[in-house]
């Protein structure tokens, strides 16, 4: 099974553009053409959140339209700029998202099972997984352990040394780790919020994130580094 993941797109409505220097629209674009130019296609396409910037029903509108070109079907997760309600309004058709509460999910019929975690805190740049959502997702997990998995979600689950970054985190990342201790079937963790490409070992298995189709951030590993935005290569994983 082929799975893609984008992230990181930051939608902002037609003509505007993100941080007032960068066309998240047309790196998108770009994107989706090059994943439609894949041969053999991806079996799904998995969008770790940030789909847009400030969460207004009409970047929702525009970000489904560069994604309608998509070949392959796609699942969406939200990310700390994303909002629940407009997010779930602005894809009705994206049934396997919960009407209510976390967008926690599984997608079941495939040959590796999609776990995917809602990491999202309303008006805050950090995520959590929270009692409730650690409790699904070692219920979720429990509930299926012979089929290989792979667990979706926006904040990464480990402290990548970009100092900014990691202050807006996924707060209970080490208890996140010891459920997935506890499920050797998790064959790889997914994520975004970096714009960039990190491995750390999570939990036995490897969580990775992923760089965006537009804007990196800036690999800057000193203490008091601020954050920065850099045009390098974009891409998805």
């Amino acid at each position: 099974m082929i799975i893609a993941q984008i992230t990181d797109t930051h939608i902002r409505i037609p003509g505007k553009l993100a941080y007032r220097r960068v066309d998240t629209a047309k790196y998108l674009a770009a994107a989706v053409g090059h994943v439609n130019g894949l041969d053999p296609q991806p079996d799904i396409v998995v969008m770790t959140g940030d789909l847009v910037d400030f969460a207004m029903p009409a970047e929702y509108e525009h970000f489904a339209a560069l994604l309608a070109p998509l070949k392959a079907p796609v699942f969406l997760l939200p990310g700390n700029h994303d909002d629940r309600a407009p997010m779930r309004q602005g894809f009705p058709a994206h049934t396997y998202l919960p009407r209510a509460g976390r967008l926690n999910y599984t997608i079941e019929d495939r040959p590796v099972r999609l776990v995917a975690l809602d990491t999202l805190i309303p008006r805050e740049g950090g995520g959590e997984v929270s009692a409730e959502g650690l409790a699904w997702l070692d219920r979720t997990l429990a509930a299926t352990t012979d089929k290989p998995t792979v667990v979706a979600m926006h904040h990464p689950p480990f402290r990548t040394g970009i100092s900014f970054m990691d202050g807006h985190g996924l707060r209970d990342a080490d208890k996140f780790a010891a459920v997935i201790a506890r499920h050797p079937q998790v064959e790889r963790i997914v994520a975004g919020h970096l714009h960039r490409s990190i491995q750390c070992r999570v939990g036995g298995t490897v969580a990775t994130t992923c760089p965006s189709p537009a804007h990196q951030i800036v690999l800057d590993l000193r203490p008091d580094a601020p954050l920065g935005f850099a045009m390098e290569p974009p891409g998805y994983q």
